[in-house]
């Protein structure tokens, strides 16, 4: 009698192990520090296999994320620093399409800016507390969405701007001038919208002896909330500016292949400036917006229900979200330097600088030479004065 009643303690307790692995086993499989997935234990799940222990994942995340995240916010600082210094300072806002250039560099200069904690994060864990998490993320998400809104508005832009044969209206109108900011400013609310769940979620969680910022949801909405977000960002942050971008360069390609009194090279070197454009957000967004669709889809229909495949996936979302922040960095050169205004204001700025830097170096008995070189320099100011007069940053 005594030797049945251990044998069926002994079933219980190894029945409640099971169940108890099975649990854990699940928040292993479906959690991961980087991949920003994270459901509640309430869920049961029904699967034959042992911990997913995802500790390669997290070992390279520590080493991958902060070697990238820093070459993107040397070089993104420095692009983006010098667009807001040109834009402010020196350079007129004449067009809407550089009233967005300006936000644009502003968004992707903040959206840098939470990359240092992110990579803490991936090294030690976060030890900023909830509320640096919840605002971090929120920065995070909202500035990603606002550039993506931006681009498509520039593209519209110029578009409107070809079909009425002009470089845009002048900024000179108090009117213009409000309707753009206007835009903007719709444009950073639908963003900041967009970055609310990141807000409300975010917290601070422990898991295996390690902290990390990521977003709890309540239990009774768990699965359809991070299913129907992951869809919405895929939406509204990829597919709908990707398809603007598209209908609105081809209208101006087709524009500017019927234009008469164009020569065929600058039409060849303008539709060559569109394709870039289109062709590098496609490259720098397309795989990281797949990663995103196929997670969507796995947390609807459990596609995934290997642990090799999972990693797959982990490590396939940390290089390409990498490589998706890298857009912040090329904006610049897309947006601002190919403009041959932008490049005049960059070398004026430059030579400004420069004759300050002299005059202080300079000794007193060399002032008529100083005047000299100023003299000259307003003539050439002057003289493309009248080019910059008509023509947008972002040339086409």
């Amino acid at each position: 009698m005594r030797l049945a009643e251990v044998f069926l303690i002994l079933t219980a307790l190894r029945k409640k192990k099971t169940a108890d692995n099975s649990a854990g086993n699940m928040e292993d499989f479906y959690t991961s520090d980087y991949a920003d997935i994270s459901f509640n234990d309430t869920y049961e799940y029904d699967y034959e296999h042992s911990v997913c222990e995802k500790e390669s994942v997290r070992s390279f995340g520590s080493v991958f994320l902060p070697i990238i995240y820093t070459l993107a916010l040397v070089v993104g600082l420095a692009g983006n620093a010098l667009v807001v210094a040109v834009y402010t300072s020196k350079l007129r806002l004449r067009t809407l399409t550089d009233m967005c250039i300006l936000n644009l560099a502003i968004s992707d200069l903040l959206l840098l800016l939470t990359l240092p904690f992110w990579a803490a994060d991936a090294v030690h864990g976060w030890k900023l507390g909830v509320a640096a998490c919840k605002l971090n993320s929120f920065l995070y998400s909202t500035n990603f969405s606002c550039g993506m809104l931006l681009l498509a508005c520039i593209s519209v832009d110029r578009y409107r701007a070809v079909a009425q044969n002009s470089a845009g209206r002048t900024g000179t109108d108090t009117r213009v001038r409000r309707q753009w900011i206007l835009v903007c400013a719709t444009l950073w609310a639908l963003a900041s919208f967009f970055g609310l769940p990141e807000l409300i979620f975010s917290t601070v969680k422990t898991s295996h002896h390690r902290t990390s910022c990521t977003a709890i949801y309540p239990t009774n909405m768990a699965r359809p909330a991070k299913a129907a977000l992951e869809l919405l960002e895929v939406i509204l942050r990829f597919l709908v500016p990707f398809l603007v971008m598209v209908v609105c360069y081809s209208c101006i390609g087709r524009a500017l292949t019927k234009a008469p009194g164009v020569r065929r090279e600058r039409k060849w070197r303008a539709l060559r400036v569109l394709l870039v454009v289109v062709a590098v957000f496609l490259l720098t967004q397309l795989p990281y917006n797949v990663v995103k669709l196929c997670r969507a889809m796995d947390i609807i229909y459990h596609l995934v229900t290997d642990c090799e495949v999972s990693k797959r996936l982990d490590h396939a979302r940390q290089v390409t979200e990498s490589l998706a922040l890298t857009h912040a960095c090329i904006n610049p050169v897309l947006y601002a330097f190919i403009g041959s205004s932008f490049r005049g204001h960059v070398l004026k700025a430059a030579k400004h600088l420069g004759q300050r830097l002299g005059r202080h170096s300079r000794q007193v008995n060399e002032e008529a030479a100083v005047e000299i070189a100023l003299h000259s320099a307003s003539q050439n100011q002057s003289q493309s004065g009248s080019e910059d007069q008509d023509t947008s940053t972002f040339t086409i």
